[in-house]
């Protein structure tokens, strides 16, 4: 199996090292991750600009883009041949609920379900790296898994609590809760006194009940949700053709 990995962490992220470390002994693998944080991507490309891809000692690929662009780079121009699969992660913090809208860690693995090619996003529950070394054993036995059953390519988005082996829960499969509105940004003043704005905090979870991630994680499970990129709102169809009428 040819696997190819990104973050949004950054290529020297602990959370990619060791689902590359993870992953090295039943596959073949190849890293291709931006050359820095670049968290809250989303599934943005960089059209302004060329973009370099430079070679680390330790064989990672590093790119001065979005992870979005690395999987694009990858795929399209530096490799000689197709991945069975797209794996991204293991992201410091977790991608759950509306979040995954922002998340570059999810947008890696959508840029490779986007060519067709089945893709899974893993995230900690929590920053910090603690018990990484257990998320990457989970990352590499969901990889083995290889879910036959579902339609390919699939798109799976992985939550796992910072918790030791021994005390997961058995791995469920859930759905996106929902968050309330985002907290009021941060205002400060730079160097010259000119205001300046940081993103505040996200929202508490709002639709956290039985069957969504926020519910599963917060009881100790490990939360696979399949998602999708379709957008469109199939019910309200009916509506606006009526209202076009």
């Amino acid at each position: 199996m040819k696997i190819l990995i990104s973050n949004d962490d950054g290529y020297l992220a602990p959370g990619i090292i060791a689902l590359a470390d993870a992953l090295a002994p039943i596959a073949e693998i190849v890293v291709v991750a931006p050359d820095s944080n670049r968290s809250g991507s989303s599934n943005s490309l960089t059209l302004d600009r060329p973009l370099s891809v430079q070679r680390a000692e330790n064989g990672f690929y590093f790119v001065n883009g979005t992870p979005s662009d690395c999987v694009h780079i990858a795929l399209t121009g530096l490799l000689n041949f197709r991945p069975d699969l797209i794996v991204s992660g293991i992201n410091q913090g977790q991608n759950m609920g509306d979040d995954t809208l922002y998340s570059g860690t999810v947008a890696a693995a959508t840029e490779g379900f986007l060519f067709g090619i089945p893709a899974i996003a893993f995230s900690q529950l929590h920053k910090g790296w603690d018990e990484l070394e257990t998320a990457a054993m989970v990352a590499r036995e969901i990889v083995e898994r290889r879910f036959g059953n579902l339609p390919q390519p699939y798109l799976l988005n992985v939550n796992i609590p910072n918790l030791p082996y021994d005390q997961l829960k058995p791995v469920l499969a859930t759905r996106l809760g929902k968050r309330h509105e985002s907290e009021a940004v941060i205002k400060d003043k730079d160097p010259h006194g000119r205001d300046i704005y940081w993103i505040g905090p996200p929202g508490a979870a709002r639709d956290a009940g039985e069957g969504t991630d926020f519910h599963a994680t917060a009881n100790g499970h490990v939360s696979i949700t399949p998602l999708q990129i379709d957008l469109t709102h199939a019910a309200q169809l009916a509506a606006l053709r009526k209202d076009l009428s």
